[in-house]
């Protein structure tokens, strides 16, 4: 079974990230803003409003907001997300239809959550949203076939991750920075969340949605007195209660520097992070300092990180950093994707970075732009509505200063280098980070060691593990040809592959950025014609096709002839399966056997593609093709999943390419010896 072939990808992909990641231009001077303080009031079951009139458009807009304190859901993790999911979908009076129904009538948005709500719309219709947005809050009708519904979705987009690194590593920082008991380092599993009932979703609905910690904020063309009325009236009836109060362990750094990685075999790049736990509160002196050091560390395009290892060395789209800040523990981290064979050569510049901005004071025209950079930016924000109600929700729940928002500018201007110094050696802890890599341990681990930094191992959910074993002796008897011939034997037998004159496959997939899915047609003719293309409805986006008279790939009507090189590797590619072929090859040989995806599976090296066999059962599993693009080596890997019989011989129907994310196709429809004409290759 042929992979698809990656120009098609690659070709769609330059496309989508062209807008990607770009250094933005120098903003000018800051300006003086004005941002009106809210009227407010308090209900009797604690509940604080906070309403800000603005004539200047006729819209409203409706924050609630429940400012409880993260919990842990243990064994029942997903119980909140299922919440969330199920809170807005009709109400006790209102039906799941009826209730979207009317919001669409009036052009309104509106949101619901375990943490809140939130509602847009013209202010002629505000007082009848903000009747729903009440009604669907405070009288949720949570249905058992509703919670069905949703819950599948969750575990279905749960199987979807099981694969993705990016999915991986981020719940593997999370597991190792806080523990797995602690609200931020719990993970939803298929398991905990197969343990949630209804039940448990209105009880965690009763326990939590409570208004002893809630906040309304009201932006836009209304009454103060017309909106109090209206709140009173709708929100009075909110039973006081409030909400549980838990503690947790104090998370703790590393005790040294240390490589915590995951061996993730299907990888093709690695998944990097460094990372430590930090308390950073808005009201601290240290804030505006340490997220300025952030923008100069990893924060902008310009920033040490994506200037080292994006625009000096290739090696990345984006190398960034975050800094948390907030009431609660949160944590720093920096944080990119390389290709396997600089994963050793990135720790290194990651490092060198955070070294220099903690002993090296940062110069003042870099000072100076980045400031004005984040200036810029928050002045933008300013003007909406949105932005001007977590700005009122802050002061309330970070209990800042009257001021805070008035003062920003000055505040961010006033930070020197010498803070920028101070609070880079107080909250990047290079001596104390955990570098969490998720990748594939074959290619990164020998290179790793060479660092001499302490190496811990952890599988995917964050629990320790011995070092993997990475390779394995092919046994004595194994050769290419026998790997071949128990291929073609597990997928029906060489006879019933040789009849394969002609192969049809269709399916869907999605892609970053694009508005739908796309569907994916596959034709293959064994006289070494082939089509494969990627449309969106009936826009064809994408398409390549090889005939008796060379090979071209067209986009968006543009069509190139493929010529050298390329022409050879897309003629090479035309085969319904290659394994007929490869099978007569005495120039192949087994490399070795290697994990994929859980499984041993022997490795056969042929050219800059490497094919993977099942030790037991026999099936390919996946192909990985060394490539140049854009002048960086790049390794693409295609898995195999889900085989099925379709007149006697065995095809997957399921195909996953890793393009710089997970292509995953599934197929629709599978035909042999049909479904194929000579037009499909013109």
């Amino acid at each position: 079974m042929k992979k698809i072939h990656t120009f098609l990808i690659l070709l769609f992909l330059t496309g989508i990230m062209q807008a990607q990641d770009r250094p933005q231009p120098k903003p000018g001077n800051s300006p003086v803003v004005n941002i009106k303080k809210p009227q407010t009031f308090v209900l009797a079951n604690g509940m604080k409003v906070l309403v800000v009139e603005n004539h200047k458009l006729p819209r409203v807009s409706f924050t609630l907001t429940l400012d409880n304190a993260p919990f842990a859901e243990g064994n029942k993790k997903g119980v909140d997300e299922l919440t969330s999911a199920l809170i807005g979908n009709g109400t006790k009076k209102i039906t799941k239809e009826a209730f979207n129904e009317e919001i669409d009538f009036y052009g309104a948005n509106i949101n619901f959550s375990s943490s809140g709500a939130s509602a847009s719309s013209l202010s002629k219709y505000s007082g009848r949203v903000l009747e729903l947005l009440a009604e669907g809050a405070l009288q949720p009708n949570f249905t058992q076939a509703e919670f069905d519904k949703e819950k599948a979705k969750l575990i279905e987009g749960l199987k979807a991750d099981e694969k993705s690194v990016p999915a991986i590593a981020n719940r593997v920082v999370d597991v190792l920075a806080f523990g797995k008991n602690h609200p931020s380092g719990e993970y939803l599993s298929e398991e905990t969340v197969k343990n949630v009932t209804l039940a448990d979703v209105q009880s965690n609905y009763a326990t939590h949605f409570v208004p002893e910690n809630a906040y309304l904020v009201i932006i836009g063309d209304v009454k103060f007195k017309e909106t109090k009325a209206a709140v009173e009236k709708l929100f009075s009836g909110w039973k006081k209660q409030a909400a549980p109060k838990n503690t947790y362990p104090a998370p703790e750094n590393a005790s040294k520097l240390q490589i915590d990685f995951v061996d993730v075999p299907n990888a093709v790049q690695s998944e990097i992070s460094l990372v430590n736990i930090v308390n950073l509160k808005m009201s601290d002196p240290d804030f505006f300092p340490a997220v300025i050091a952030n923008q100069i560390l990893g924060g902008d395009f310009n920033s040490y990180l994506n200037m080292n290892l994006r625009e000096k060395h290739a090696w990345t789209y984006g190398a960034r950093s975050n800094i948390g800040s907030g009431k609660y523990v949160t944590k720093f981290r920096a944080s990119s994707a390389v290709r396997n064979t600089v994963t050793d050569s990135a720790v290194v510049q990651f490092i060198k970075e955070i070294k220099r901005i903690r002993t090296e004071k940062v110069s003042e025209d870099i000072l100076k732009n980045v400031k004005a950079g984040y200036i810029g930016r928050f002045v933008m924000q300013i003007e909406k509505p949105q932005t001007v109600a977590q700005y009122a929700l802050n002061i309330e729940t970070e209990k800042l200063p009257a001021d805070f928002y008035e003062k920003y500018i000055q505040t961010i201007n006033n930070v020197s280098a010498d803070d920028i110094y101070r609070v880079a050696n107080k909250y990047f802890l290079l001596d104390n980070m955990r570098i969490v890599i998720a990748g594939k341990g074959s290619d990164v681990i020998t290179g790793l060691e060479k660092l001499q930094i302490p190496i811990f191992y952890f599988d995917k959910y964050g629990n320790p593990v011995e070092k993997p074993v990475t390779k394995k002796e092919v046994p004595a008897g194994i050769t290419a040809k026998t790997v071949f011939e128990n291929y073609l034997k597990a997928i029906g037998g060489e006879k019933a592959v040789t009849a394969v004159k002609t192969l049809s496959m269709t399916g869907s997939t999605t892609v970053p950025q694009a508005p739908a899915p796309l569907t994916f047609t596959s034709k293959l003719d064994s006289k070494g014609k082939m089509m494969v293309s990627l449309a969106m409805g009936t826009m064809n986006l994408m398409k390549q096709v090889v005939n008796d008279k060379g090979a071209y790939i067209e986009q968006q009507g543009q069509r190139k002839n493929l010529e050298g090189t390329d022409l050879a590797e897309m003629k090479a590619s035309a085969a319904p399966f290659e394994e007929l072929l490869l099978a007569k090859r005495a120039d192949l040989k087994v490399d070795r056997i290697e994990p994929i995806n859980g499984k041993d599976a022997y490795a056969i090296k042929e050219g800059k593609t490497t094919y993977f066999y099942d030790v037991n059962s026999g099936l390919k599993l996946a192909e990985s093709k060394d490539r140049e693009q854009g002048g960086k080596a790049t390794t693409q890997i295609t898995n195999f999943n889900d085989y099925k019989d379709v007149k006697g011989v065995k095809v997957p129907f399921n195909i996953v390419q890793n393009v710089g994310f997970e292509l995953d196709i599934k197929m629709s429809d599978i035909k042999i010896n049909e479904g194929v004409s000579e037009a499909d290759f013109l």
